[in-house]
C-alpha cells in the first residue's frame, strides 16, 4: 500500500492492535504545513511531527532519539538537553536519518521511533486532541487515536516545546 515498507508495518501494527485509523495517500510533502493542507478535517496542531536528533551525553559519545511534537510546535533545545541529559543536541543529518530509518526520507519520518530502535520523547501537548495525524512517508499520512499511540509506542512524555 505504501511507497516505503514502514507504511505497511505501521498499518499492520494498527490493524493487529485493533486501533482505529485512517490512511491517506497524497502528493509528496516535506513539511507539517504542506501535509496539513492535504489532510481534510485535521488541524496542524493535531499533526505529529517526528524529528530525529543526535545528542552528546555528558558521558561522551553520541546517541539518537526521536522527538514528537505537534505540527505547529518547535522543540526547545534547552528542554531537550535537560530531558535527555545531553550536553548538546542537533538534528540528525539526512544521511543519518536514512541509515536509522531504513531509507525513509526527511519529511516522511513517522513518529514510531520504536520500530527503528530509537527512544521516543513526546511533548504532553501532543495529547491535547483525541486524534493525531502524521506522515508515514512523504506520500502517506495516517490518523489514529492519541491514546492508542501511547500504548503502541510507549514514549517518554516530557515538556520539550
Amino acid at each position: 500500500m505504501g511507497d516505503h515498507p514502514i507504511v505497511d508495518r505501521i498499518l499492520k501494527l494498527l490493524e493487529t492492535a485493533g486501533a482505529w485509523h485512517e490512511h491517506f495517500s497524497h502528493e509528496p510533502v516535506r513539511t507539517s504545513e504542506e501535509a496539513a493542507r492535504l489532510r481534510p478535517g485535521y488541524s496542524l496542531h493535531e499533526g505529529a511531527k517526528a524529528l530525529i536528533v543526535r545528542t552528546r551525553p555528558a558521558d561522551g559519545g553520541h546517541r539518537f532519539a526521536m522527538l514528537v511534537v505537534p505540527g505547529d510546535a518547535r522543540f526547545n533545545s534547552a528542554q531537550v538537553r535537560r530531558v535527555l541529559d545531553a550536553k548538546d543536541v542537533r538534528f540528525a543529518t539526512p544521511e543519518e536519518v536514512a541509515e536509522l530509518t531504513e531509507g525513509v526520507e526527511l519529511g516522511g519520518v513517522p513518529p514510531f521511533g520504536n520500530l527503528f530502535g530509537l527512544p521516543v520523547v513526546t511533548d504532553p501537548s501532543l495529547y491535547d486532541h483525541e486524534t493525531m495525524i502524521f506522515n508515514a512517508s512523504r506520500t502517506h499520512s495516517i490518523a489514529m487515536r492519541t491514546k492508542d499511540y501511547r500504548v503502541l509506542v510507549e514514549p517518554r512524555v516530557a515538556a520539550i516545546v
